[in-house]
């Protein structure tokens, strides 16, 4: 009887262990996805201007990181601010914050978003000899990706939504020396990259986990703005990519989202990949016939500023990703 009993005992621990290991289904619902305001993300672009060159130790670029970081707490959304100290090319010690918004910082399961905040120190592009020595005002490479960032931030607070989000602004991106200046390095200089020095901080000091993948943002508000699959995104994170771009062309920005193969851009989310092994995507203007290899004729010019923005470059941008976050919400992604 004893041995019934325990038979009968065991054999009810295993039908509940099988019940347990058996995966839960993941229940699929329509999440409502809200509409992207451009008129507000164009006034964002408009309000990081107003503070000038957002250059590293600079006044504007202090100026805009308290603009930044209010913002953020103004959407009751957690902010985290990563300094840190990175030496330029230059010698230039550089005092860097990474700007860190975590929406449902409990979740497990999140999606990181991410563009860099600070402009160029120099406006060193070979199509331009205008004023070189002086720093760029940036609408397009830097402003528009963080004013896209802005107003998702304040739709995920308008619009609740049952995932985690980190949206991260890398700061010390465009302090890179220049492949002159690369060429003249000395050979210990060479074995460091003085490029995204914000993402690299990052990388090795990931500020939570559950991050499922990323997506970066870099010059998304240009007029005529290309969005190609770009080589690294194609490289480390082919699936999320290929998901995107089907989704943005369901939603009719095909126009935006080209499916074509880019180059490989040593961005942020290079060392994302690479330094932290988190797959990260990076959604960058590389428009076609551009005279300096793959950027615009704008880009580390003083022609980047506000008459280069199109609110619907940013529209396109922001839609698609409000779509991917509130779809993978619902698993419908």
């Amino acid at each position: 009887m004893k041995k019934l009993i325990v038979l009968l005992f065991l054999g009810g621990m295993l039908f509940q262990a099988c019940k347990e290991d058996k995966p839960k289904k993941v229940e699929k619902k329509q999440v409502p996805v809200p509409r992207f305001e451009k008129d507000s993300a164009y006034a964002h672009v408009v309000k990081q201007l107003e503070f000038g060159p957002r250059v590293v130790n600079s006044e504007g670029h202090q100026a805009t990181k308290n603009w930044l970081v209010n913002k953020f707490k103004s959407y009751n959304i957690k902010v985290i601010e990563q300094n840190f100290k990175a030496t330029a090319y230059t010698g230039e010690v550089l005092n860097g914050t990474n700007i860190i918004a975590q929406y449902n910082p409990q979740s497990r399961n999140r999606i990181l978003l991410a563009a860099h905040w600070d402009t160029r120190h120099i406006a060193d592009s070979p199509l331009s000899k205008d004023r070189q020595n002086e720093p760029i005002l940036g609408a397009d490479d830097g402003a528009s990706g963080v004013a896209v960032l802005l107003e998702v931030a304040r739709h995920l607070e308008a619009n609740p939504v049952d995932i985690g989000v980190d949206i991260v602004l890398f700061d010390a991106e465009d302090y890179g020396e220049s492949k002159e200046q690369y060429a003249n390095a000395t050979e210990e200089r060479k074995g460091l990259n003085s490029w995204a020095l914000g993402s690299q901080h990052w990388s090795k000091n990931v500020h939570t986990s559950g991050i499922q993948y990323g997506i970066l943002l870099d010059m998304v508000g240009a007029k005529g703005a290309r969005f190609p699959k770009e080589g690294y995104s194609m490289q480390f994170a082919p699936e999320v990519v290929n998901k995107i771009w089907k989704l943005a062309k369901q939603m009719g920005y095909s126009d935006y989202f080209h499916d074509a193969k880019g180059g490989g851009i040593t961005d942020d989310h290079f060392f994302v990949n690479t330094i932290a092994g988190i797959k990260m995507i990076d959604i960058i203007n590389l428009p076609i016939n551009s005279d300096n290899k793959g950027f615009g004729s704008h880009w580390h010019t003083h022609n980047d500023n506000l008459e280069v923005i199109d609110k619907r470059s940013m529209n396109a941008v922001g839609q698609v990703l409000l779509a991917v976050i509130y779809r993978e919400a619902g698993g419908t992604l």
